[in-house]
């Protein structure tokens, strides 16, 4: 279960990608402008300021995110996005932060292009951090003996989350696509007390979060944070530096 309140505790860093992804979209007047996993709308909202006569369409899986998208005006719908099938006047579609939930997703950005029409845009992005020690301790303390049975199978592997750029870039150009794709790993600097702890707790952990009773998941919890405050000593100042890597690719059809 997605808590929107707890994604957006870091929305300004969780945006800033957002924002590098679409400034390499030069679509002018686009029909329909599709944000497929929405999450609570924030950044769809930014998709219809851009592109103000363009018809939004709007996706997410979770029915907690689209509650909060529509909250905010936005006419989500519930969708899995290996389901979504664009219409015909769909020139911009944007995934953010939502194909690494997705098994098997790494066909779906050529498969779109190749129904999109002529000169229309594709863009998404990916965290490319599973490798990070907030996501290696994850994994570690899911597979010892205490959470083994019940948590080990749902954390992401490093090996089975994303590809690099060329994983994705390869396929789209053989599609015929125009491809612009790179990595950039974001210095954030986070404040707080455990503030990796609470960053992950509105991603990465919502999979073992759904799985435990409110007591295991204070246990768990509270094993998790003394391993991640070693990997990310708080500064003097109090503020923490979080390193995250993320992958993007930009597309247009030919």
């Amino acid at each position: 279960m997605w808590d929107p309140s707890k994604y957006l505790t870091f929305a300004d860093h969780r945006s800033r990608p957002f924002f590098d992804l679409v400034g390499r979209i030069t679509a002018d007047s686009p029909r329909r402008v599709v944000d497929l996993g929405c999450g609570p709308g924030n950044l769809t909202a930014a998709l219809a300021q851009r592109w103000p006569s363009a018809r939004i369409e709007a996706s997410d899986s979770s029915p907690e995110m689209v509650a909060a998208a529509r909250e905010r005006g936005i006419d989500a719908s519930v969708l899995d996005v290996r389901d979504w099938q664009p219409a015909p006047d769909t020139d911009v579609v944007v995934s953010n932060a939502v194909l690494q939930w997705v098994p098997g997703h790494e066909e779906l950005p050529a498969r779109w292009a190749k129904q999109l029409p002529h000169g229309a845009w594709l863009a998404f992005q990916v965290p490319g951090n599973f490798g990070a020690p907030s996501h290696v301790r994850v994994r570690e303390l899911a597979a010892s003996p205490r959470w083994r049975d019940r948590l080990e199978s749902l954390v992401l592997r490093e090996d089975d989350a994303v590809l690099d750029p060329g994983g994705y870039a390869g396929p789209l150009s053989d599609a015929g696509c125009a491809v612009d794709a790179w990595e950039t790993t974001y210095l954030q600097r986070l404040t707080g007390d455990d503030p990796v702890l609470e960053w992950v707790t509105g991603t990465a952990l919502r999979p073992i979060r759904t799985a435990l009773s409110d007591v295991d998941w204070a246990e768990f919890r509270a094993e998790l944070a003394p391993l991640l405050r070693a990997d990310y000593p708080q500064r003097e100042d109090g503020t923490t530096w979080f390193p995250f890597r993320r992958v993007f690719v930009v597309a247009q059809t030919p």
